[in-house]
């Protein structure tokens, strides 16, 4: 039987799969089970802001990451049309530094992804309406926020696009992978773990 929290292959990345039930009315899920989270990630999951975008065809949110401690992690679902959800592992030092993976994420397998803190998080809208949902460990604070390009070469992440995308004027002059690195803004894979054993240590 598929497990609803299933880690996937970055460490710090889960997808959660819930249960939907159907019958005449319509359908009814649990989106979010503090309990099932805290078994999987060893620690609970502090809500401090909740967050909803709502993008058209084409528009590509991300990379984003903040700095760690405290960093942000987040809980990200679509409730209405369908995205293409990719992390991006940023954590210098990390054993799959550079590494990407993809999921879609949508409003029929209703799945969610759990984003550690120090990972980079992007989406790509792939229906007509897109309403992203996430929760958010720590509320948004400008000063220790920082982006990547999501088009970036040396990612090579493979965005299913029909033309060009629609960034925002702060993505589209976000730095690369490498510029970032090389101007100290990514996080450090051994800062992050540290970070990751204070929060199983404090419940």
């Amino acid at each position: 039987m598929l497990r609803p929290m299933e880690r996937l292959g970055i460490d710090g990345l889960w997808c959660y799969t819930p249960r939907v039930h159907t019958d005449a009315r319509g359908s009814f899920l649990e989106a979010f089970r503090a309990g099932e989270l805290r078994e999987a990630v060893g620690h609970r999951f502090d809500l401090a802001q909740v967050n909803c975008s709502v993008s058209r065809r084409g528009v590509l949110r991300g990379v984003h990451f903040a700095d760690v401690p405290p960093g942000q992690a987040k809980y990200v679902t679509c409730v209405a049309g369908a995205i293409l959800d990719v992390v991006v592992d940023i954590r210098v030092g990390s054993p799959t530094f550079g590494r990407w993976e993809a999921v879609r994420l949508d409003d029929e397998n209703r799945r969610a992804l759990y984003v550690a803190e120090g990972l980079g998080h992007a989406f790509l809208a792939l229906s007509e309406s897109a309403t992203v949902v996430y929760l958010c460990s720590q509320p948004y604070a400008p000063a220790r926020e920082h982006g990547i390009h999501p088009l970036d070469p040396e990612l090579g992440i493979d965005w299913p696009l029909d033309g060009e995308p629609v960034l925002s004027a702060k993505d589209a002059a976000a730095p690369t992978l490498a510029e970032a690195r090389a101007a100290g803004l990514l996080p450090g894979y051994d800062a992050c773990l540290d970070f990751y054993a204070s929060l199983r240590k404090d419940g």
